[in-house]
């Protein structure tokens, strides 16, 4: 047997932006109010190792307004994970932004 080192956790190497600047990422999904929808959003980043700095939701009758501050991305990750998000069947919309921008007028839409 061997001790676990948990003060470090693991992070996962960023293959296609290695030299890339990591930057905060802010996430604004609307998706149905469906009873998995957010363990299915959370999980795209517990499957990086990745803890969101902070996670809001808010359900408005049928919809969920999820937003998600992940820090420590390059901001090409930060696209594929808004991505895959987007892929999910249950999901309205996601814009992703960087907090280098200017904020939610400066989105990137990765969906609408």
């Amino acid at each position: 047997m061997h001790a676990v080192d948990t003060t470090h956790p693991a992070t996962r190497v960023d293959a296609w932006a290695v030299n890339s600047a990591h930057c905060q990422a802010h996430y604004e999904i609307l998706a149905e109010a469906e009873p998995d929808v957010l363990c299915r959003v959370l999980n795209f980043f517990a499957l990086q190792f990745l803890t969101p700095q902070q996670v809001t939701v808010n359900r408005e009758d049928d919809l969920l307004h999820i937003d998600i501050v992940m820090d420590g991305l390059s901001w090409h990750r930060a696209q594929v994970i808004g991505e895959k998000i987007r892929n999910l069947i249950s999901v309205c919309t996601v814009d992703v932004w960087s907090a280098d921008s200017m904020g939610p007028q400066a989105v990137v839409a990765v969906a609408r």
